[in-house]
């Protein structure tokens, strides 16, 4: 998760990235407009066809956007509808959810549990105690190094959080 290299991408605008997926309410799949990545039912991406590229600012959910060094960008706007297909997930303490919140790193005294088998540097979604999914990060340290690391070293670098939605409300796309 977060920062992935998708710079082939970048030469494709408009062109459909991922293979259409059905659900129970329609066909959706994701789409490219002005390097963001846009999660989009078919009916909606049929309807924004009669407006015109330029003038088209968003549609539907935001999943993240392209960098100008041509990484992908990870957007918390994704965060429900990634956090039920994560690998790698960490619950950190109560205590802790509202610094990691205000977007600040867990650290080692913070961490609740973290899945086994994480590795260094692996894309994580970020729960509360009470299973709710409150952002994503990457590993700094992997499963093993947590057990013996100091309580105050940081074991979670913060990407995005829920609370994004208050601190940026006026840049979030």
């Amino acid at each position: 998760m977060g920062l992935v290299n998708f710079s082939v991408l970048l030469d494709i605008k408009w062109a459909v990235l991922v293979t259409r997926m059905t659900r129970p309410d329609g066909t959706y799949c994701f789409r490219l407009h002005s390097d963001r990545v846009y999660y989009v039912s078919e009916k909606i991406l049929k309807l924004a066809t009669n407006i015109s590229r330029d003038k088209l600012v968003s549609m539907r959910t935001c999943f993240g956007k392209f960098t100008k060094t041509h990484k992908f960008r990870l957007h918390v706007t994704a965060l429900d509808y990634l956090a039920p297909y994560a690998k790698c997930k960490v619950w950190i303490k109560p205590g802790a959810e509202q610094t990691f919140l205000y977007g600040n790193h867990v650290l080692k005294s913070g961490l609740g549990q973290i899945t086994e088998n994480t590795s260094q540097y692996q894309g994580v979604v970020v729960y509360s105690m009470a299973d709710i999914p409150l952002g994503f990060g990457v590993a700094a340290k992997s499963t093993q190094d947590c057990r013996k690391v100091d309580p105050m070293a940081i074991v979670i670098f913060h990407q995005a959080d829920i609370g994004e939605y208050l601190r940026h409300e006026e840049t979030l796309t």
